[in-house]
């Protein structure tokens, strides 16, 4: 698939073997870790240009808008890469729910326990 992502922020990311990046969101003012999505060049072209967060859907394999459908939208801050160029990591300022359970992020129910 071609994609208008600039040139040399393509050359510089480094892709799963599907042509995806994990794509981590946070809220921009707290530090909380929203939720983990997946973009390809298109879908992170179409987050940094729109500024709204575009994810790749893996089992619909189709691109979709956060908060189109639940209107829980998240709105792009900032966007950095990782120091290997693997993992991009989006500074949102998110509305409603991250999670597609409702709840605020995808990370508070299932809490693992520490062993000493």
């Amino acid at each position: 698939m071609t994609s208008n992502l600039d040139p040399a922020i393509a050359a510089r990311l480094k892709r799963s073997p599907d042509g995806l990046v994990p794509a981590i969101a946070q809220q921009y003012d707290t530090g909380e870790v929203l939720m983990l999505g997946w973009m390809d060049d298109e879908a992170l072209h179409r987050t940094l240009t729109t500024g709204r967060c575009t994810y790749w859907s893996r089992s619909r394999q189709e691109y979709w808008v956060k908060g189109d459908t639940s209107g829980h939208v998240q709105h792009v801050k900032s966007v950095a890469l990782d120091c290997d160029a693997d993992t991009v990591l989006v500074k949102v300022d998110q509305v409603g729910a991250a999670c597609h359970t409702g709840a605020r992020t995808c990370f508070d129910a299932d809490v693992l326990p520490l062993g000493k």
